[in-house]
């Protein structure tokens, strides 16, 4: 049901939405390295630790909901509220910095526009990037600009408000009323960009939509679930563990210093970003499991960080981490992707974010934990835990393969000649590819919802 209603093609239109993702992100990023300043006034660490937590609140909602009714209503009229959530949520931080309640309130809203950029913004993105609106690009083209608009947006957000927080006036205030301006300048082109999905006529029963048949595919239960929630507990350890540990090590400069562990992370990922294309491949894990396996580095360089205090060791962690958070960010939304079918892209990307930002609650978790586990031996645990992930991942390389991704295995391809059997449309029902023609026109036979989404399901 994807198409393009305006005329012609619109080949930058894609852009614009980035900058909705872009200014959404600053603002859901930007209260992080704060945490320091927040505790400086007088809160404890576990209630800013909650704080942190607490967009999550606002987030798996918007993107359970958001994404499943943006493939029946379309993009634009779920997306395009987003940036005023943010707006107000960025308002009422800044106008509840010694309130509890309203710096809660403020963190659920920019939740709830975080979590319909992440769940419509991105599946808009990737529709934009290619025909009919835009020309024929890349595949995954879509995926890598929506991640790096959203890294952009939570790496520029974090160090913009670090700086004004630590150097300029009004630091409750200044970093927030930034954001606001920044918002209200990146809403402005979206307002024309194309719309991609057609609104349906007779849509029925939404508690039907909300159910995402793609996320119980094999394939999304055994490499994208075991990944997703470290995407944001890596960032969580980066940015909001290592800064608290070390803040007494940089006296008077704590909120700089957490700023620096947070630009140093995201850029990281945003560098690494560019170039996972040559990681990734439709045919395999591979993605996933590098992405994994510089998570264990990751957390065992933040449990050597935890226990020495270096200041050196521990930039060199949030380092590990950020190149992590983007490996993992990318590789996941293209595995996502492939996976689902144009009638329930925005599903199930909505799904993948809501079990990665389960990974914000890693400083919760651990805050509750510290009394009886110290630091390095947590952060070690979680490097054997992600091993342990890694194992799972590998252990499914080319199992359960999209119907599309299948088809182009060395295996299928490579091991004899073409014949005409080969170029017709593979089937949804088996996601592996057949050992002869028989067996496929045999698969062919089965009943197919029309896209990906619903094969190879338990």
């Amino acid at each position: 049901m994807t198409a393009a209603n305006a005329r012609g093609t619109h080949p930058r239109a894609w852009l614009a939405a980035c900058g909705v993702l872009f200014a959404v992100a600053w603002g859901g990023n930007e209260f992080t390295p704060l945490l320091v300043l927040y505790r400086l006034e007088g809160l404890s660490a576990q209630s800013v630790n909650v704080l942190l937590g607490a967009y999550v609140l606002g987030i798996v909602p918007a993107l359970l909901v958001g994404g499943p009714m943006s493939d029946r209503y379309g993009r634009r009229p779920l997306l395009l509220p987003a940036p005023l959530l943010g707006v107000l949520g960025s308002a009422l931080i800044a106008w509840g910095a010694h309130l509890h309640a309203l710096l809660f309130a403020g963190r659920v809203f920019s939740g709830l526009a975080l979590g319909l950029v992440m769940a419509v913004g991105t599946s808009w993105v990737k529709e934009l990037s290619q025909p009919p609106v835009a020309d024929p690009g890349e595949p995954g083209a879509g995926a890598r600009r929506a991640a790096l608009a959203l890294t952009a947006g939570f790496g520029l957000g974090a160090v913009v408000a670090a700086v004004l927080a630590q150097y300029g006036p009004l630091p409750t205030l200044l970093p927030y009323a930034v954001n606001i301006v920044v918002t209200v300048v990146l809403i402005v082109p979206a307002l024309s960009a194309p719309e991609t999905t057609v609104r349906q006529t007779t849509p029925g029963r939404l508690r039907d939509d909300l159910r995402i048949p793609a996320a119980r595919h094999r394939r999304f239960l055994r490499v994208v679930l075991p990944m997703a929630p470290w995407v944001f507990a890596v960032a969580a350890c980066a940015y909001a563990i290592l800064p608290a540990l070390v803040a007494h090590e940089v006296p008077g400069n704590e909120i700089g210093f957490s700023g620096l562990l947070c630009f140093v992370a995201l850029s990281c990922g945003f560098v690494v970003q560019q170039l996972a294309r040559a990681v990734d491949t439709p045919r395999s894990s591979r993605a996933v499991a590098v992405a994994l396996a510089v998570t264990v580095v990751g957390m065992a360089t933040a449990s050597w960080a935890a226990a020495t205090l270096d200041l050196r060791v521990t930039v060199l962690a949030a380092g590990v981490l950020g190149c992590a958070y983007g490996l993992l960010m990318l590789s996941g939304l293209q595995e996502a992707q492939r996976i689902a079918g144009p009638d329930d892209l925005a599903g199930i990307i909505a799904v993948f974010y809501s079990i990665s930002y389960l990974g914000f609650f890693v400083p919760t978790v651990f805050g509750a934990l510290s009394g009886s586990l110290s630091y390095p031996i947590m952060l070690g645990g979680g490097a054997v835990v992600a091993l342990g992930c890694l194992l799972v991942v590998v252990a499914s390389w080319r199992a359960h393969l999209p119907a599309d991704a299948a088809a182009r295995t060395p295996s299928d391809a490579e091991v004899r000649p073409p014949s005409a059997a080969d170029v017709r449309p593979q089937p949804d029902a088996d996601v592996h590819p057949q050992p002869d023609a028989a067996a496929r026109r045999s698969s062919e036979a089965a009943p197919q919802r029309g896209s990906t989404a619903g094969s190879d399901l338990p």
